[in-house]
């Protein structure tokens, strides 16, 4: 019969994919009990809900039957129970709302419209921060003309926190300012998410009555991380008319309503909706279609936040890292009637 010698070693070639520590080093193996031909491994993980709780006790059974056909492998785990908790990071303990801006597909202006309303939200009288979430693709930097910002340290309250870039009153963090702009991030999920769920709780964010959190496209690791480890107020919806664009933003809103991420949908936007020539102020071209995400909104039962056209100017001035709102009227108009909407809908849910 196995020893409990035997199995420690054994669970020491079995890591958590977050930590990188084997079930040993961590202290998450907790126990070994053998009766007769019955192995009984108690785990106990540091964190409630822990993502790869499953998978990793799954793989302790695995390792162990390998190596004991005859036994009888039982594995009990505890999350969150007795284990020693390090003193954390203050990270979003003072913000008072948190809004994930999300897409079921890229390239529908997201990003743009997240760094419009943040501008939109300053400009009404709050205090803003945008997280750059988009792993792969971040634009916040660029957006708000602060690429060449390079991200310091400083030590409050006894813990070093990263002191945010800031741009026109709003803190920006991203992981673009941790990376050179031309090379590709390959990151496997796990180090995706370890990153951000750094950038979300060493951030020095201080006291911000909006966090809007600039989400990657579709419904990977790094949404399900953000949606599992804040408590977010909303989510906002962006999609193009185009019915491919709606179709993928049907599967990205069912993403926050599934089972433990439990997320409500504020709204729908509805990005480039349509394209008016300077020459002919009364003309409106539908180049994308005419209303998809509207007609989606309704028939999904969420609210319709507004339209967004399709203008030269939101384009320049992304590319120059001033966004539209701080300055034209009547280009700003459209993303402050979606920002008046966000705060009433956040209101009524306070």
């Amino acid at each position: 019969m196995i020893t409990k010698e035997e199995i420690v070693e054994i669970l020491k070639g079995v890591t958590h994919p977050e930590s990188g520590q084997n079930l040993i080093e961590s202290g998450i193996l907790q126990g070994v009990d053998i009766e007769g031909n019955k192995v009984v491994l108690t785990l106990n993980f540091r964190r409630k809900r822990d993502p790869f709780a499953k998978s990793v006790a799954t793989r302790a059974k695995m390792a162990v039957d390998a190596a004991c056909e005859d036994a009888e492998v039982e594995v009990v785990s505890h999350e969150g129970e007795d284990a020693p908790k390090p003193r954390e990071h203050e990270g979003v303990a003072r913000v008072k709302n948190i809004i994930a801006v999300a897409s079921g597909k890229g390239g529908v202006g997201k990003s743009t419209v997240t760094a419009n309303i943040a501008v939109e939200l300053h400009k009404a009288g709050y205090s803003v921060g945008v997280l750059d979430a988009d792993i792969y693709g971040p634009s916040q930097p660029k957006l708000f003309g602060v690429e060449d910002y390079a991200p310091w340290a400083e030590k409050y309250d006894g813990l070093d926190y990263i002191i945010p870039a800031e741009s026109n009153g709003i803190k920006i963090n991203s992981i673009g300012f941790y990376i050179n702009p031309g090379d590709a991030l390959i990151w496997r999920g796990p180090m995706a998410t370890n990153a951000l769920k750094q950038l979300i709780n060493q951030t020095l964010w201080g006291e911000l009555d909006f966090l809007l959190i600039d989400m990657p496209p579709g419904t990977g690791d790094v949404q399900i991380a953000v949606a599992e480890n804040l408590h977010l107020t909303g989510a906002l919806i962006v999609s193009t008319p185009q019915q491919v664009a709606v179709a993928d933003v049907v599967r990205g809103m069912k993403m926050f309503s599934t089972k433990g991420v439990e997320v409500p949908v504020l709204g729908v936007v509805e990005n480039m909706a349509f394209f008016t020539p300077a020459e002919l102020p009364d003309h409106r071209y539908y180049i994308f279609g005419r209303g998809g995400a509207r007609i989606m909104a309704e028939n999904e039962g969420v609210d319709f936040l507004g339209e967004i056209p399709l203008i030269q100017s939101i384009a320049e001035n992304s590319d120059n890292g001033t966004p539209v709102a701080l300055g034209s009227a009547e280009e700003e108009k459209y993303y402050a009637e979606v920002c008046r909407k966000i705060v009433e809908k956040v209101a009524k849910r306070c």
